[in-house]
């Protein structure tokens, strides 16, 4: 049976941590794979997520299935981290949401629901988006289009471009909106500029799905909430996807949160039904560890008070990583104004070189990142980062 399978190249990522691994060059430098790290190059157990394992250890007492829709605890909580206390749409019972494993596992929930509702439905997502949101959303069945976003030669958004082509979307259509921390490039809409695409969404009656896997790692946690909150509140029906892996260091946890926005509480109780029969179907029933993990964190004044101090910490060092890359390239004589790189948020940067110059310091200086110039703004350190500035000019 097997025989007729065609061969698949590997991904590009996982590929270059392959040869990462195999590299000899003791000065190596690894921006690909999206996980935060620390000085040493560690990826960390949060200190308030030790602590809630501790308690879970010492609270759980079965191991039997949790309930279908996953921990209620986990979902309420998170739905009042993303939303808001106050959320209007939350005291007007018209969110219907699913624990789901991982971002990506909410991602995929939510696109079969799409399915369902229009097996013709039109998803547009940003160009470039990350490189799995395609395969995602199109395996479902749905058909994918792109919006400009982003312009390399000026390193900047490409917003009136952006809203010109919105501006075409069709009632019922689907635009896929990075909550903020937008992945690759870094690029983040203004609060103003989130004020216009609500605007837009309005007057096209189109579906904001807004995926917010970076929450906190931009300006702080109620500030990346901002176009979120904004087009929940002011729209009949928005879906939402969030993730838990960076902003709780929970990659291997595999944490998220799949929600759907409707327009009234009678909506809402059938498209809980419908989400739980989706996932009943891909993987019958959510994993239980890290959400417990989340929701004994949320629920404790201390713990939350120290995982957002935590998140914090983890975001200022990204800020500082960045200034501190910018400098060392200006020091080193860089032909190029690096400057943007400190205006973007979150893991990523794009550095907006050319895919044979992102080739050739992977070659000859052994530094790794995608060929579209992405990098991990937290696999750059205060040893490596002088190296990795001198091996950037020197292909420039």
């Amino acid at each position: 049976m097997f025989e007729v399978l065609p061969h698949l190249a590997p991904d590009p990522i996982l590929g270059l941590s392959a040869a990462y691994r195999e590299d000899l060059n003791s000065h190596k430098i690894d921006l690909g794979v999206g996980v935060y790290k620390d000085e040493q190059g560690n990826t960390p157990i949060l200190t308030s997520v030790a602590k809630a394992q501790q308690l879970l250890l010492e609270r759980e007492t079965s191991k039997t299935y949790i309930t279908p829709q996953g921990n209620q605890g986990y979902i309420d909580n998170m739905l009042t981290l993303l939303l808001g206390k106050s959320s209007p749409v939350l005291l007007a019972d018209r969110v219907a949401a699913v624990q789901a494993p991982g971002g990506c596992g909410a991602l995929r929930i939510l696109s079969e629901l799409l399915v369902r509702c229009n097996e013709n439905a039109k998803v547009w997502v940003s160009d470039p988006t990350w490189a799995n949101h395609i395969p995602l959303i199109g395996s479902a069945g749905l058909k994918i289009e792109t919006y400009p976003y982003f312009d390399k030669a000026s390193a900047s958004i490409r917003f009136d471009a952006m809203m010109d082509t919105l501006r075409g979307a069709a009632k019922g259509d689907i635009v896929l909106l990075h909550g903020c921390c937008h992945n690759p490039t870094g690029a983040d809409l203004t609060n103003a500029q989130w004020d216009e695409v609500l605007a837009v969404a309005k007057e096209r009656e189109f579906l904001p799905f807004i995926d917010v896997a970076y929450l906190g790692f931009g300006e702080g946690l109620d500030e990346d909430a901002y176009g979120l909150r904004l087009l929940v509140e002011n729209l009949p029906e928005v879906i939402v996807a969030a993730s838990c892996s960076k902003n709780f260091g929970l990659y291997r946890e595999r944490v998220g949160l799949a929600a759907i926005i409707t327009a009234d509480t009678s909506t809402r109780k059938i498209a809980q039904g419908q989400i739980q029969s989706i996932a009943r179907g891909i993987y019958s029933m959510p994993p239980s560890y890290g959400g417990a993990l989340v929701d004994i964190i949320l629920s404790d004044e201390a713990l939350n008070q120290e995982w957002v101090n935590e998140v914090d910490e983890m975001r200022n060092r990204m800020k500082s990583l960045r200034a501190m890359l910018v400098k060392n390239l200006h020091d080193n004589g860089s032909p190029k104004d690096f400057s943007f790189v400190n205006d973007q948020k979150g893991m990523f940067s794009f550095l907006c070189i050319t895919p044979e110059q992102v080739r050739e310091v992977r070659e000859k200086h052994s530094v790794y990142f995608v060929d579209s110039s992405r990098v991990n703004i937290a696999g750059i350190n205060s040893e490596n980062v002088e190296t990795l500035a001198k091996a950037l000019v020197s292909v420039l």
